[in-house]
Formats: structure tokens, sequence, C-alpha cells
């Protein structure tokens, strides 16, 4: 079974879900027709099951780097140093474009789809716990403003890159530079480092 969900993966990276044929998946990967629908239930579950290990790649991977980040970090200029890969990855630049646009797909299936939603909620809510820790690690030491919660906050950050998701089906998208120099006064302000962007410019540089 997951020689099929790596084979319709691949087909769902450059095609759209429509033109997935199970018998086809079947044929190339020697796997019995019958026992693919006694597992999965349905050509739909097939196609569930394998954007749910699509998103859970993801969400992995982001959670790993979250938690690379080392938080010993005694001032707001250690820590800002240790968010870099988060921040990197904030700032989503055109190399993700791939990325976020298979993200927001997934994302945009569940929304009439229960199951699937059922299966990438938990993910997503997991995502979002472990950059609401590195949040609240900032709080706890006045690095972060706390007027807003640390889950709010993570929530917004992951907002920022599927803003940028919307943009790059833009006919006119907002050039890397310009998305960067937003990105930057935002965090400056959740921060509270309105005075000195030099140190966020030397971190993302």
């Amino acid at each position: 079974m997951h020689a099929i969900l790596v084979a319709v993966t691949e087909r769902l990276k450059s095609s759209d879900e429509s033109l997935i044929r199970i018998p086809e998946i079947c044929l190339a990967t020697g796997v019995n027709y019958g026992s693919v629908y006694h597992h999965f239930g349905s050509r739909e579950g097939v196609i569930d099951a394998a954007y749910e290990m699509m998103f859970m790649t993801m969400v992995e991977e982001d959670i790993d780097v979250i938690r690379s980040i080392d938080l010993s970090a005694n001032t707001i200029d250690e820590f800002i140093n240790a968010l870099q890969p988060i921040l990197l990855r904030l700032s989503a630049d055109s190399d993700r474009r791939e990325r976020r646009s298979q993200r927001a797909r997934i994302v945009a299936a569940s929304l009439t789809r229960p199951e699937l939603r059922t299966l990438i909620g938990a993910a997503q809510a997991h995502l979002t716990d472990e950059l609401s820790h590195v949040v609240k690690f900032g709080q706890d030491r006045g690095w972060i403003r706390t007027e807003i919660s640390a889950h709010a906050l993570a929530v917004m950050m992951q907002a920022i890159v599927i803003g940028r998701t919307i943009d790059d089906i833009s006919l006119t998208p907002i050039p890397q530079a310009e998305w960067d120099g937003l990105f930057h006064v935002i965090f400056a302000n959740v921060l509270d480092l309105s005075d000195a962007p030099h140190d966020i410019e030397r971190v993302l540089d």
C-alpha cells in the first residue's frame, strides 16, 4: 500500500487528481487492484491517503526545523539568531513556490472532504503547537509582544506564507525584495524592534 501511495503522490505533484487512474497505478506498482480497494475503500480513499502522506511529509520537515532551534538564548540578539531557520522559511522565497502550491492544494481539497480534513487536521495542530512553543519562549523572556497569544502569533506566521501562496498565482506577483521588506516590518513589530530593523536584516542576509 505504501508503493501505491508513493505512486499516487508522484502523480499528484504534476497532474490533477481527476487524472489519477487506480488500475494504472496498480499496473505500474504490481499491486493487486482488489487489495487496494480493500485497504482504502475507494478511489477517493486512496487519493485522501496520498494527500495525507504529502501533507505529513511537509509538516514533519517543518517540525524538524522548529525543533532544531536552540532555545537556550540569553539575549534577544541570540534569540533572533536562533530563529533564522524559521525566518528563512517564512520569507517564502520563489524556490519554495511548488511546496506552497502543494500545501494549499491539499488544504483546499480538505474543505469539501471531511475525512481528509480529519486526516491532516491533527498534523496541522501539531505544527502550530510546536511553533507556539518557540513563540512562548520569547514571550516569557520579554522579547516578543505578549498582548497576542503565542498560538495566535504562530498561526499568523503561517498565514504569511499562505498570503505568498495566493500572490504566486497573480499575473503581477510582488517581487521577492518587496515581500521580504514587508516580512521584516511585520517581524520587527512582533518583536517590538521597530527602532532596530538592522537586526532583522542581519539575520535574514
